[in-house]
C-alpha cells in the first residue's frame, strides 16, 4: 500500500499527555447540553472545518457534526477536560462556576465536535499517496433541497478583516482562536484540547502562533444565523426535462421491444444495460473466492501465482474481503487507484483467487489474483471509514521465478514482501559490492518478510550509494537468483548472459561484476511494468594507448505486456571501483536489439585516451563481420571491434555493420 506510508485520522500519532476526564456523560446529559449550547458548538465546528469547502456545504456539515456528537446507546462516556498546563501532572482547569465550561456534557460534546472537524481537514495517506479527504458531509440530516444557505454577514470593516485573517490560518488555528474567544481558554488548555483531537506538536504550535496574530475585534461568523438563496433554477429545470425525456424514451424502447418483431437491436442478444450479470455478482461474494491448499504447488505442472495458498490471519474476515471486492468493482472518489502500464483496472471477470489477507504494518491488506492481474487492496489498519488504495499489476505468463514475491506494504522507507511457498530463504544483497555476502531477511509463518530497504522503497535510487536486491533460494533451483524492486507490485528478475542463454544474475563472478556497474542505471526502468532485466557482454576491446580492456555491455528490460521494452548499450572502461557505473552510449525503446528474436547490436562512442588523443570506438555482437564509419571519421575494419582516430569530442560519424550473411546493421543511437 507506496506501498506505501499509511496513516489514518483514526490512528493517534500525537502527544501522549495525561488528560483529565469529567464524570461519565450519558446520552441524555449530552442531548441537554446540545440544546443549551448548540450555537456555540456549531460556530466552533464551522471555524475548524476546512476553509476550502463551499459555504453552503460547510454550514450543513457544521450542523451535522454537532448533531452527530451526541453519544449513542446508554453507556456513559468521559469528557476530556483541558488542563492548566501542557505537561503531565498539570493542574486541571477549575470546574466550579457558571457557564458552559462547568458543564461536563458540553465539554464532552466540544471535544467530539472539535476532533471530528479537525479530522475532516486531514488527508489520508495510503501507500505513500494522499487520498481525498474523508467525507466532510453533510452527514444525513440536515438536508436542504433547492436552497443554498450562507451565514448572515453585517459587512462592517472589523468583521471583514477578521474573516480574511481567519482564512490564512489552518483549521487548528481557527479552532484555537474560537476556543479563546468563545470559552475564554488559555494557551495550555487549548494545547490539551488540540492534542486530544489528534493535532501533532508542530500543528499545535503553529495554531497558537496563528491565533495570537488575529485581532480581538470583529464579530465571529454565526452559522446559526443564515441567509437562504435559491439554487440555479434554469439548471434544475433542465435536469427535470432531461429526466422526463429519459423516462419517456425508456418506456418507448420497452414498448418497441415488446411489439416490433424480428431484427437485431444495437446490442444484439445482450440483456438490457441495467441487467445484472450472474458471474459479475458472484465475483463480489467473498464466499466464492478461490483458495488453494497449502501444498498444491508441490504436485502441480503449473508453478506460478495460481498455486499460491491463501495466507494471513484475516483470510476468514468476511467483512474485510467483501469491502475489498466491492471497492475493486466500484472504486469510489476516496480510493487511490494505480496500475502498471498496460494493466486494466476493471472488475474481476469471475470469483478471483485469495492470496493474502491480514494486517501488515499500519495497513490491512488483501491480495487477490484473477489469472491475469494481481490486485492489492489496502486500508488503514483499524479504521472504520475513510479511503483505500487499489493497485493493479499484470502478471500473465509468470513462471516460478517471476512469481517469487509480491510487495505487500511500503512504509517509512521499508518494504514487506509476501513470498511464494517454494521460496526457502531470502537475503538482501548489494549489487554494487560483488563478492560480499547477503544479509538474511526473516520470514514469518504466513510468508511475510521482515521490513527491508531497497532503493525503490526507500527513495534512494537516484543517489545509488548502494543497490540492495532480493536474492532467493527456492526449491527446485540450482542456484540463488536475484530480483530488483523497481517500485511496482512485483520485483523484476535479474539475469545475465546472451539472449537465449540467460542465467541467474549473481551466479558467477563475471555476472556480478557486470551487474555492479549496471545497477545504478536501473532507475530508468522504474514504474514501467518491467518483468525482467538482462545484461550481457557482447564484446571486449583492447583500448588504444595501452589503456586496458573495455567491456561493451547491453542491458534490456522486458515488460509484462510485451511492448515497451528498453535497451541500453554501455561502455565500461577499467576501474578500481567495482560499483562505478558504465557510460550509457546508446538507448532504444520498442526495438529488437539484444532481444531474444534479434540479439544483434552495434554501438559506438568517442573516447579520450590517457595520452589525450580522441578515438572513435565501436563494437558489435558476435553476428557482426565488419564495421564501417562515414562522416568526419571514416574507416572500415574487418571484425567486430573498431578504433579510429577522431578530430575531437564533437566529431560526427555514422556507423554501420555488415553481418555474416551480408545484411546491414545500423548502430544504436
Amino acid at each position: 500500500m507506496s506501498s506505501s506510508d499509511l496513516s489514518s485520522p483514526d490512528v493517534k500519532t500525537t502527544s501522549h499527555r495525561r488528560q483529565e476526564t469529567a464524570p461519565g456523560v450519558g446520552p441524555e446529559q449530552a442531548a441537554a447540553a446540545l440544546v443549551e449550547h448548540y450555537p456555540r458548538l456549531v460556530r466552533l465546528a464551522y471555524l475548524a472545518l476546512p476553509d476550502d469547502l463551499a459555504r453552503h456545504r460547510r454550514v450543513l456539515t457544521a450542523h451535522a457534526l454537532v448533531q452527530r456528537a451526541v453519544p449513542r446507546g446508554r453507556t456513559a462516556a468521559p469528557a476530556v477536560l483541558p488542563t492548566a498546563g501542557g505537561d503531565p501532572g498539570a493542574v486541571p482547569v477549575p470546574r466550579a462556576g457558571a457557564g458552559p465550561t462547568a458543564d461536563p456534557g458540553y465539554l464532552h460534546l466540544r471535544q467530539r465536535v472539535l476532533r471530528a472537524a479537525l479530522t475532516a481537514a486531514r488527508p489520508v495517506r495510503l501507500a505513500g499517496r494522499d487520498l481525498p479527504r474523508l467525507r466532510t458531509g453533510p452527514y444525513g440530516l440536515p438536508r436542504v433541497a433547492g436552497l443554498r444557505l450562507f451565514p448572515r454577514a453585517t459587512g462592517d470593516t472589523p468583521e471583514l478583516a477578521l474573516e480574511q485573517a481567519l482564512k490564512r490560518l489552518t483549521g487548528a488555528g481557527r479552532a484555537a482562536y474560537a476556543l479563546r474567544r468563545l470559552d475564554g481558554l488559555n494557551a495550555p488548555a487549548i494545547r490539551t484540547l488540540l492534542a486530544a483531537s489528534g493535532v501533532d506538536e508542530d500543528g499545535i504550535r503553529a495554531a497558537l502562533r496563528g491565533a495570537d496574530t488575529l485581532p480581538e475585534g470583529g464579530e465571529l461568523v454565526d452559522p446559526c444565523a443564515l441567509t437562504a438563496r435559491p439554487t440555479d433554477l434554469a439548471r434544475r429545470r433542465r435536469r427535470q426535462r432531461t429526466f422526463l425525456a429519459g423516462a419517456a424514451a425508456l418506456a418507448l424502447a420497452a414498448g418497441t421491444v415488446a411489439l416490433v418483431p424480428g431484427g437485431w437491436g444495437p446490442d444484439g442478444a445482450a440483456a438490457p444495460p441495467y441487467a445484472e450479470n450472474a458471474q459479475a455478482q458472484a465475483a463480489l461474494d467473498p464466499k466464492t473466492l478461490r483458495r488453494m491448499p497449502a501444498d498444491v504447488w508441490e504436485g502441480s505442472s503449473r508453478v506460478d501465482f495460481a498455486v499460491w495458498p491463501a495466507r494471513g490471519e484475516a483470510v476468514d474476515d468476511q467483512d474485510l474481503l467483501r469491502r475489498a471486492l466491492a471497492v475493486w468493482a466500484r472504486p469510489g472518489e476516496s480510493v487511490g487507484v494505480s496500475a502498471t502500464p498496460g494493466t486494466q483496472t476493471g472488475p474481476p471477470p469471475g470469483p478471483p483467487q485469495l492470496l493474502f489477507a491480514g494486517e501488515v504494518g499500519q495497513a490491512t491488506v488483501v491480495l487477490l489474483y484473477d489469472g491475469m492481474r494481481l490486485v492489492r487492496y489496502a486500508e488503514a489498519a483499524g479504521a472504520t471509514e475513510g479511503g483505500a488504495v487499489m493497485d493493479f499489476a499484470r502478471v500473465d505468463g509468470a513462471d516460478a521465478l517471476a512469481s517469487s514475491a509480491v510487495v505487500l506494504d511500503r512504509a517509512d522507507g521499508n518494504t514487506r514482501y509476501l513470498l511464494a511457498p517454494w521460496v526457502e530463504s531470502l537475503e538482501m544483497t548489494d549489487l554494487l559490492t560483488p563478492g560480499r555476502g547477503g544479509v538474511p531477511a526473516e520470514v514469518d509463518e504466513h510468508g511475510v518478510s521482515a521490513p527491508v530497504r531497497t532503493p525503490a522503497g526507500s527513495g534512494t535510487q537516484e543517489q545509488c550509494a548502494e543497490y540492495a536486491v532480493l536474492e532467493f533460494t527456492a526449491a527446485g533451483t540450482a542456484a540463488p537468483y536475484a530480483m530488483a524492486d523497481l517500485g511496482e507490485l512485483t520485483p523484476a528478475l535479474l539475469t545475465y548472459g546472451a539472449p537465449g542463454e540467460r542465467a541467474g544474475a549473481l551466479s558467477d563472478g563475471t555476472a556480478a561484476a557486470r551487474w555492479a556497474r549496471t545497477a545504478c542505471h536501473l532507475s530508468g526502468a522504474t514504474a514501467t511494468g518491467v518483468r525482467s532485466v538482462n545484461t550481457w557482454n557482447f564484446a571486449e576491446q583492447e583500448l588504444p594507448d595501452g589503456a586496458g580492456t573495455a567491456q561493451w555491455v547491453c542491458t534490456r528490460a522486458e515488460t509484462w505486456r510485451g511492448s515497451g521494452s528498453r535497451t541500453m548499450a554501455q561502455f565500461q572502461i577499467p576501474s578500481a571501483n567495482d560499483g562505478e557505473p558504465g557510460a550509457v552510449v546508446a538507448r532504444q525503446e520498442e526495438g529488437t536489439a539484444c532481444g531474444a528474436f534479434e540479439p544483434r547490436v552495434l554501438a559506438g562512442v568517442l573516447w579520450k585516451s590517457p595520452a589525450d588523443s580522441w578515438y572513435l570506438l565501436a563494437a558489435g555482437s558476435p553476428e557482426v563481420h565488419s564495421i564501417a564509419a562515414e562522416g568526419e571519421v571514416e574507416g572500415h575494419v574487418t571484425g567486430r571491434v573498431m578504433a579510429l582516430p577522431a578530430p575531437g569530442q564533437e566529431a560526427d560519424a555514422e556507423l554501420t555493420a555488415t553481418l555474416e550473411h551480408g545484411e546491414t546493421l545500423s548502430s544504436l543511437s
